[in-house]
């Protein structure tokens, strides 16, 4: 998973880079509300812990913003220093998810950002095998079965797949594939992408009538769509 880290203490940036490290997250941290802004207008993230004393844009505005601004609004954990219930209710009715008041114990964090990132996830998500429409996933095997028969795919054929359908009808950014597929944002990570959004496409015969396909979205990345079938 992809999380967003916006805050501007350094310490406490820091402290919850290595929690999330830990939980084998990947982790990209903003030091105000404006830079976590422009980087949310092109990149996907599957959470965003977002403090709400930063310079140029405070989380609350931040908040607010994503709410009108971005179509597809990743979950929210605000962690602030404010434990008054008025600020606890202004920033749930602005948007956010859950809050934590610091200092927080380590374990608590780890377990509050586990339980958004479970209940984001989408049904089935995390169990060894998964059925999405006309195929069958084995997440032990790596293995799909389309129409009863077994497509023959490579380990990162089958981890794009994977990606796309516990993602379906969710836009995916190309950083965020690469980071989660490839472990890199490199050029040459870009280049392999496309041939292997081809090759799943292909393999997986994803066409409306089998009930789902792969959008480009330019100049961002991809979504897997679920298309109705008569």
């Amino acid at each position: 998973m992809r999380i967003a880290i916006a805050d501007d203490e350094t310490d406490v940036v820091n402290y919850l880079k290595a929690i999330v490290e830990e939980l084998g997250h990947t982790c990209v941290t903003f030091s105000d509300g404006n830079a976590l802004s422009q980087s949310l207008v092109r990149e996907t993230y599957d959470l965003v812990i977002l403090d709400w004393a930063m310079p140029k844009k405070d989380g609350l505005e931040t908040l607010t913003w994503m709410g009108t601004a971005l179509t597809e609004r990743p979950p929210v954990i605000m962690m602030t220093n404010r434990t008054a219930k008025k600020d606890i209710t202004d920033a749930l009715n602005a948007g956010a998810d859950d809050y934590i008041t610091k200092p927080e114990d380590r374990g608590v964090i780890a377990a509050r950002i586990n339980a958004m990132l479970r209940r984001n996830a989408g049904s089935g998500a995390f169990d060894t095998k998964a059925t999405y429409g006309k195929y069958d996933l084995n997440r032990i095997e790596q293995t799909v079965t389309f129409d009863g028969q077994t497509v023959l795919m490579t380990a990162k054929e089958f981890e794009l797949a994977d990606l796309f359908f516990r993602n379906r009808d969710r836009t995916l950014s190309r950083n965020y594939i690469m980071e989660t597929i490839w472990r890199t944002t490199a050029a040459l990570a870009t280049r392999t992408l496309d041939m292997h959004i081809s090759r799943v496409r292909s393999k997986l015969d994803l066409k409306p009538e089998n009930g789902f396909r792969i959008f480009t979205v330019f100049g961002y990345g991809y979504r897997l769509e679920t298309m109705e079938t008569k």
